[in-house]
């Protein structure tokens, strides 16, 4: 049993550092996604609250209003109402007629006032906002796609052979969850990766597991493509698997009329419930054979929706039920975990709890790792460049990529309001941040950049909430006395990371002033310790 906890242990480390620098990104960048509405509000400080939002059937009489008079030709519209448990905005989609040879157009999306029904789109910043911090943690930046979600999936399965290897490993799993030594060195290290490790132990299995199975089809593709050849035979394959019909045409068919949407509502909110519609979604709006398919707001874990489908031309049901297969169900419900659709805000913070706890738990492991072979050469006396690139890595992506992440907030505050590609330069903004911290390391003592670079994240956080009152009247004060809990819960999470970074600034700097100190003592008794054996 000892030689398997041995090979384990060399599994677990290996597969734990060759791609942590890129778990530490993908597990920091996804624990935004549990919070990227409230995230995206607090990025288009424009929109304000509502104080008494219209009824369903008032907000999609407007929306159709807005899409048969801007955008009557299109393949497809959508209707999205608000709130719900993730406070959705109100927005409408639409995508156009595909061009070429391709299949499908361009899809468009605004969101739009609730009371006026103007397109707020023209009246906010361009922002990326939370959605696009949440889609770095698997298509990354800069790259294309299908490379990315590669790389994401390589990380993902050495996270998962790190996980499981890591429970091999520590045979005194539970007990490891109450051992904490500060002050330890390597020691306090290691008991803080075994506490961060099993103390969201499911959460971390699931969120992996289901990263991978989510692109099952990407990493192994070798059954599909020899029964399902690309083009619309590979559309068969899904539509088998998970149920439905939801390819849209590719060519228009002949204009015809077109039934309101405001009498489908109805029928369905008898049937389900008030305010139980969340999506309306018209294929060839205006067209022959056009349908309508209304959705349902998710119940639970398991995402299950009712569905009611028309006849977009006449507005007669056709069809009712949850609809999709065993496999379709099973990948909602893998969804539904993974991304927190169905938690309210308790459950939501404890996600969020859960996220942070993996980065933190992949940041210990990596500075565990750089410890405890310096400790080792200590011994010897010789330098190992290795060790110095782990060490900067380190620096740059654990404390970096959080300074990169506030540098894109400052930028959706700072950037001038009208700068084409705005949306575009706050992303560059973060990422230009987040390369010039790993030059700090480099030109700095690695205690000293610790510290310091800490120090800076904790400046960055703690100072939105004043930068957002010097640039907005959306400050913390207004928007607690409008009851806009959204934008008033970011700037005070900003503050309690502020002064989470500044507390680990400050205990760098013990750390750090308590090493100076020893090192002279160190030498005076080297040095005295030599005196008597010289005269001797």
């Amino acid at each position: 049993m000892n030689a398997l906890r041995q090979s384990m242990a060399w599994l677990h480390t290996w597969t734990g550092l060759l791609l942590g620098w890129v778990l530490f990104f993908v597990f920091l960048t996804g624990t935004y996604g549990y919070v990227n509405t409230e995230v995206d509000r607090w990025m288009r400080p424009e929109i304000k609250p509502v104080a008494s939002m219209p009824a369903t059937a008032e907000l999609l009489q407007t929306a159709e209003s807005r899409l048969e008079s801007e955008y009557a030709d299109s393949q497809s519209w959508f209707v999205y109402f608000p709130g719900g448990q993730r406070g959705a905005p109100y927005q409408i989609g639409w995508r156009t007629w595909p061009e070429g040879d391709a299949r499908f157009g361009v899809f468009n999306q605004e969101t739009l006032d609730p009371v006026t029904g103007n397109s707020l789109s023209e009246e906010t910043r361009d922002t990326g906002g939370g959605q696009t911090l949440y889609a770095m943690h698997y298509a990354l930046h800069y790259i294309p796609y299908d490379a990315a979600i590669l790389i994401v999936g390589a990380a993902t399965m050495f996270m998962l052979v790190a996980i499981l290897t890591g429970i091999v490993v520590h045979k005194k799993i539970f007990a490891d969850f109450f051992t904490f030594r500060p002050r330890k060195g390597q020691r306090s290290w290691l008991d803080g990766h075994n506490v961060l490790s099993v103390a969201a132990l499911p959460f971390h299995l699931m969120i992996t597991w289901s990263g991978l199975i989510f692109f099952m089809y990407t990493y192994m593709p070798f059954a599909i493509d020899q029964n399902y050849p690309e083009g619309e035979a590979r559309d068969q394959f899904f539509i088998e698997a998970f149920g439905g019909d939801n390819i849209a045409p590719g060519v228009a068919s002949p204009p015809a009329q077109r039934a309101p949407l405001v009498p489908m509502l109805r029928e369905a909110e008898s049937r389900w419930g008030e305010d139980a519609v969340s999506m309306v979604r018209v294929e060839s709006p205006g067209r022959e054979g056009a349908e309508v398919m209304l959705l349902s707001r998710e119940d639970s874990v398991r995402r299950a929706r009712n569905t009611l489908v028309f006849d977009g031309e006449t507005g007669a049901v056709l069809s009712e039920g949850p609809g999709g297969t065993a496999p379709g169900q099973l990948d909602q419900v893998l969804l539904g975990l993974h991304e927190g659709r169905f938690a309210g805000p308790f459950m939501r913070g404890l996600f969020v709890l859960a996220g942070l706890a993996g980065t933190a738990m992949v940041a210990t492991g990596l500075v565990l790792w750089s410890t405890k072979r310096k400790a080792k050469l200590a011994k010897t006396g010789q330098p190992h460049a290795g060790i110095a690139t782990v060490d900067v890595l380190n620096v740059g992506v654990i404390a970096g990529l959080p300074i990169g992440i506030a540098a894109y907030f400052w930028a959706n505050r700072l950037l001038p309001i009208e700068m084409v590609g705005r949306a575009d330069w706050e992303v560059h903004v973060m990422f230009l941040t987040w390369g010039a911290t790993f030059l700090y390391p480099i030109i700095r003592p690695l205690s000293r950049a610790w510290t310091e670079m800490w120090g800076v994240a904790a400046f960055a956080y703690g100072f939105l909430p004043v930068l957002n009152a010097m640039t907005t009247d959306r400050h913390l004060l207004n928007s607690v006395a409008q009851g806009d809990w959204v934008v008033a819960g970011f700037d005070l999470a900003a503050l309690a990371a502020g002064l989470c970074l500044g507390w680990v600034a400050w205990i760098s700097h013990r750390k750090t002033e308590a090493g100076v100190k020893r090192r002279p003592a160190a030498s005076s008794a080297a040095t005295g310790s030599a005196s008597p054996r010289a005269g001797g």
